[in-house]
């Protein structure tokens, strides 16, 4: 499984951060939830597959843009959902901030599930899981700049930045650092 999950990280990392052709990372992402959904059924009581099927539903609502994107996200939720409720630490707390950030990026009602207060109850508890961690610094910081709290967001950033790259992860590691640095340089700008 291990194996076939670095493929699928491998894959997901290329598609977010390298691909420029929409229909390519659409066709890439269907099927890295193939591939994903797969992996999840042979391995029905592990719930990193599910993870990686989230992520692939939110390449392809990333990529689309009609109103079908709306039950991708939600889908992609609910699963995140599904291993948070049972291990919220899985990932070093990656899960739980990702959830997180669906709570803050979507609209809330009555066009879509968006709520902040929701969005702050999942950064927080990813910060307290992994108070050192890339990803819950990164969106708790991300949440804070798009709220208008560019202060309060840098130093959240500034950590999210220092966390040295992950062996076998570079790709990811190295794509969300530039999300980092974009962040960072938005939160820099205070008014």
């Amino acid at each position: 499984m291990a194996v076939a999950l670095a493929g699928i990280e491998s894959r997901w990392a290329e598609i977010k951060y390298h691909l420029t052709d929409d229909d390519v990372r659409l066709d890439r992402a269907r099927a890295m939830i193939r591939d994903s959904a797969e992996i999840a059924a042979r391995y029905p009581d592990k719930p990193e597959p599910l993870v990686w099927q989230a992520l692939a539903l939110l390449l392809e609502a990333e990529v689309r843009s009609d109103l079908a994107t709306l039950g991708i996200v939600k889908k992609a939720r609910n699963l995140l959902e599904q291993v948070e409720s049972t291990t919220p630490s899985l990932m070093d707390g990656s899960v739980t901030a990702m959830l997180g950030a669906l709570y803050y990026e979507v609209p809330g009602w009555p066009l879509s599930f968006g709520d902040g207060k929701k969005a702050v109850f999942y950064l927080k508890k990813a910060l307290a899981i992994n108070p050192d961690g890339m990803d819950p610094n990164y969106f708790y910081g991300d949440y804070l700049t798009q709220r208008g709290k560019r202060r309060e967001a840098v130093p959240y950033l500034e950590k999210a930045l220092s966390v040295p790259t992950r062996p076998g992860h570079q790709a990811a590691d190295e794509g969300r650092k530039r999300d980092i640095q974009e962040t960072l340089v938005l939160a820099r700008k205070v008014r």
